[in-house]
């Protein structure tokens, strides 16, 4: 399987796949593999607080819808199994699964998990607002705004949000953590108001 450094993407199709990924510890260990690179049951459960075997069983879970595979590489212990990230993306397309009530319900759990993950996320960075440099709270944007649009003007939209979130992720490829850098988290939204 690609390295998640060629940029590759996984596209999920399944209800199966979509049911795998939506537990709260498998999204937090993708996530976690993703952003420090190789890691074993060990060091994840650290981060999880969770048991090393539990967390070898979700690891599994995700190889086994091909998200992540063995770092056979890493490591010099026979006994630690290490794991890394298949693709640098997951996707899937909602629209695709209007016909498929498995499918969307799927996708629907998956989506509602990843949401409270933002939540958790966000609510964390307020926590901790007080701790941080006057301006680093002033770079960070939190809006919304209610428009009234087209359903190309919201495709448009998608399409402008993708191009500027492509720039980004080149300029951040290009940092270290000696730079002044910090990771950023970019979560963004524009649906049709129910």
């Amino acid at each position: 399987m690609p390295s998640p450094e060629s940029g590759d993407t996984a596209h999920l199709t399944s209800a199966a796949s979509m049911r795998v990924l939506a537990h709260p510890t498998r999204l937090r260990l993708l996530g976690l593999l993703r952003e420090r690179g190789p890691q074993t049951a060990a060091l994840l459960g650290d981060v999880v607080d969770e048991a090393p075997g539990t967390v070898s069983y979700h690891l599994a879970k995700l190889a086994s819808i091909g998200l992540i595979q063995e770092a056979a590489d890493m490591g010099t212990d026979r006994r630690e199994r290490w794991w890394r990230s298949s693709h640098a993306l997951t996707s899937w397309e909602p629209a695709d699964l209007l016909d498929d009530p498995a499918a969307l319900a799927a996708s629907t759990a998956l989506q509602r998990a990843i949401v409270q993950i933002y939540a958790a996320n966000f609510t964390q960075y307020l926590d901790n607002v007080p701790a941080l440099p006057a301006d680093w709270v002033r770079a960070a944007p939190s809006s919304d705004r209610g428009l009234r649009l087209t359903v190309t003007e919201l495709a448009e939209l998608r399409k402008e949000l993708e191009v500027v979130t492509e720039k980004f992720l080149a300029i951040s490829a290009t940092h270290t953590e000696a730079d002044g850098s910090e990771r950023v988290s970019l979560v963004y939204q524009a649906y049709r108001t129910p």
